[in-house]
């Protein structure tokens, strides 16, 4: 029987969320009681709130929004990398080298442990000579668990960009802990929502027998 590993931050008040971004909230606005038979809630969050897909209208006006995203990148085989000891601040083709020479969907685990309780204004970022070689590996998908694949501070988003021109599709904020280097089936839709430039995502793992 195959195993299911749950690669999804939980959302939930005191999320961290980048900064100047909205913070998660959510309110109870119907309750069960007399006269109700149900709870209903509202929330207010990031489209890049935890665990979150991409779209192309994040880093470009005439890209792509969520409702009319393709799929087919974010469900199959993938392979879980952790180059988290090796790679310094950037990720770059050599600290790839370990994956096979076609390979559809990448995960790189990036941070040693996820910081689940705080933000890491430090985090790597992926070059776009990395995304590059995965590009000519047939990769669709690049995923990692950190908030974006650029740093922080840049304002070209040239991994983001890289992305673009290969046609891959993007994951950040996976949570990679535990989770054994190796084949999987990835399953990690994003919602259908008009005009969005990112949806959270319940992202899983399924060994694959």
């Amino acid at each position: 029987m195959s195993k299911i590993y749950d690669i999804s931050q939980r959302i939930r008040p005191g999320i961290p969320v980048w900064p100047d971004d909205k913070d998660f909230r959510l309110k109870r606005t119907w309750s069960i009681e007399p006269g109700s038979p149900v709870n209903v809630s509202e929330m207010t969050l990031s489209t890049h709130t935890g665990t979150h897909a991409d779209a192309r209208l994040h880093f470009d006006d005439s890209g792509t929004d969520c409702a009319d995203t393709p799929l087919e990148a974010y469900i199959g085989p993938a392979m879980v990398l952790d180059i988290s000891a090796n790679i310094g601040g950037l990720v770059l083709p050599e600290h790839l080298s370990a994956l096979p020479d076609r390979v559809e969907r990448v995960l790189l685990k990036l941070f040693p442990k996820f910081p689940h309780d705080g933000w890491d204004p430090n985090f790597p970022a992926i070059s776009p000579e990395a995304v590059d070689y995965l590009h000519q590996r047939g990769c669709i998908l690049i995923g990692t668990d950190v908030p974006s694949l650029d740093h922080q501070s840049s304002k070209d988003l040239a991994a983001h960009f890289a992305v673009d021109r290969a046609n891959m599709a993007i994951l950040e904020g996976l949570v990679l802990d535990g989770i054994p280097q190796g084949r999987y089936e990835l399953i990690a839709l994003p919602l259908k929502i008009e005009g969005a430039d990112g949806s959270p995502v319940r992202a899983i793992l399924r060994t694959i027998a």
